[in-house]
């Protein structure tokens, strides 16, 4: 942190117009040594930039931006260049000249305005699923955890426990005074705000997670060789991602495809066909693939024999091949498609966005990740043995439980290597 980083923040050259951020306690320093001068806080002017030589490297707009009021808590400054390769490298390599200075890493500057406060871990989560957004769904679930609206929840639940803890502990050390009970109980007040919040957590748990709206609904193509499973998942990302022929065991692995369809995303599953007999020892591990990721997915799409589909607790009957005489009909098929023609493609499509949609957070809800659900579990769990415990001494222990968990939901107590993760999903230069 006493380092001062710099980085090209603007899209890749060539562009018309690049930006270089630079922060840290040698910004100011930095910004008179390009620009000869250092303009009036948050005021664009027109500089002409020069390195050590003197040398001209471009007429760029400056900004001095003085912290903490900025994104990163900390002196900053900004050049607007002209976008070429060449001038963004000039530039670069003369503030690498410049002591004290050193081109930032991935998430560098994100992680700078984390560590002062600017926003806490549950937001800066929300900014990185907001970077890599690629639908309307994923991106209004992304702001919503960006603009803090996660925290400001754990903020109102961390009031609440901190409140029960003090009336729980008030009780603890002035017992024997008039006003606190001296009985040794628990007080029904806390026993019914302990569950009144476990309640109003659980309700939370049970939402739709992040995962399958970061990671697209999960559809795993499943049943025997030469089902059409892969024609299928072929129509279904509208490419030819997997091989088709008429040779059994063609699929040997797991072939995975994000797309989005009416704005969901979806990751479309082919797997190896399923058969007991004839398969080789490399179709026999993508057989076991197949079966793993049947476990796995969100939905199966069964193309195999009626009823002969996995047991998982969404699976659908797909008659494929509608197109062919010599193909077993299905009675109960949920939908019956040819990828060949086409039939029944639309309606499919239709019919997993409808479902995916009953599973994914409604647009511009909160959705929890695992890191997120697993702690809220904690102080769930916390807040209910609390309102369970007779003896009050046992009862606040849980409330402290669930403080430290909701500290480290925000970010307020964790590990390095947890952050180390998170803002190596940032791209250099944010």
């Amino acid at each position: 942190m006493t380092d001062t980083i710099f980085a090209l923040s603007s899209g890749a050259p060539p562009a018309a117009i690049a930006v270089i951020r630079v922060s840290g306690p040698q910004a100011s320093t930095a910004l008179e040594a390009l620009a000869g001068t250092r303009p009036p806080p948050r005021r664009a002017v027109l500089a002409v930039l020069r390195d050590q030589a003197g040398d001209t490297l471009d007429r760029a707009v400056a900004l001095w931006l003085p912290g903490p009021g900025t994104a990163t808590g900390e002196d900053s400054a900004e050049l607007h260049l002209h976008g070429g390769r060449a001038v963004v490298a000039a530039v670069e390599a003369a503030l690498s000249a410049l002591p004290g200075l050193r081109r930032a890493e991935p998430g560098e500057f994100t992680r700078r305005a984390f560590a002062n406060g600017r926003f806490d871990l549950a937001e800066a989560e929300g900014l990185a699923d907001l970077l890599s957004a690629e639908t309307e769904l994923q991106r209004r679930s992304a702001l919503a955890m960006a603009g803090g609206a996660l925290s400001r929840e754990v903020g109102d639940w961390r009031g609440r426990v901190l409140a029960l803890s003090a009336a729980l502990e008030a009780g603890l050390d002035f017992a024997g005074d008039d006003d606190i009970d001296d009985d040794g109980a628990m007080p029904q007040g806390i026993v019914q705000s302990c569950a009144a919040l476990a309640d109003e957590l659980g309700v939370w748990l049970a939402r739709p997670r992040a995962e399958p709206l970061r990671e697209g609904f999960r559809v795993v193509l499943a049943g025997p060789p030469n089902a059409g499973k892969s024609t299928l998942f072929n129509a279904l990302v509208e490419d030819e991602a997997a091989i088709t022929a008429a040779e059994p065991g063609t699929t040997r692995d797991v072939l995975v495809r994000g797309v989005a369809i009416g704005g969901v995303p979806f990751a479309f599953v082919d797997t190896a066909g399923l058969r007991d007999e004839g398969a080789g020892t490399i179709e026999q591990i993508g057989i076991a693939r197949a079966r793993a990721e049947a476990e796995r997915a969100d939905l199966v799409l069964w193309l195999g024999p009626e009823g002969a589909g996995p047991d998982h607790p969404s699976v659908w009957e797909i008659a494929a091949q509608c197109d062919r005489a010599d193909v077993p009909a299905k009675r109960h098929a949920r939908f019956r498609v040819s990828a060949l023609t086409g039939e029944g493609l639309d309606a499919l499509r239709d019919g997993l966005v409808d479902h995916a949609r009953l599973s994914l957070p409604r647009p511009g809800a909160l959705a929890l990740n695992g890191r997120q659900h697993a702690l809220l579990s904690e102080v769930a769990v916390a807040a209910r043995d609390a309102a369970r415990c007779s003896d009050p001494l046992l009862a606040a222990e849980n409330l402290r439980l669930a403080r430290v968990a909701l500290d480290r939901l925000v970010g307020r107590a964790g590990t390095e290597d947890m952050l180390d993760a998170l803002f190596g999903r940032f791209c250099i230069g944010k």
